[in-house]
């Protein structure tokens, strides 16, 4: 994949996790503040100050998400971003990390 081509997956996907929150949050279903700085988005859990953090490397053509739980990395497999470690689909761990922290 060029860098051009990951570059505008890269956003999309960023975009996209934004996007689900902003909804979410106007649905009265989580408490969340989003802020956005280049390829750096922060997902802010009001409730407990906790967060979620999502960004893209472009140099490795990842996707890097940032959790209480830890640090995932996922790469393109043509179809979906798979967690380079378990094969994870991103935005289903997005889901269920979101549900812990919202929780917490």
């Amino acid at each position: 994949m060029t860098e051009s081509e990951f570059l505008t997956l890269a956003e999309n996907c960023i975009s996209q996790v934004e996007n689900i929150f902003e909804l979410a949050f106007e649905r009265d279903e989580l408490d969340v503040e989003c802020k956005r700085s280049g390829n750096v988005l922060e997902v802010e859990f009001v409730n407990n100050g906790s967060k979620i953090i999502i960004n893209s490397q472009a140099p490795m053509q990842e996707m890097w998400m940032a959790a209480k739980s830890g640090g995932f990395h996922y790469k393109y497999d043509g179809a979906s971003w798979r967690n380079t470690r378990d094969q994870t689909e991103f935005f289903d761990t997005l889901a269920k990390l979101a549900k812990q922290q919202a929780a917490a």
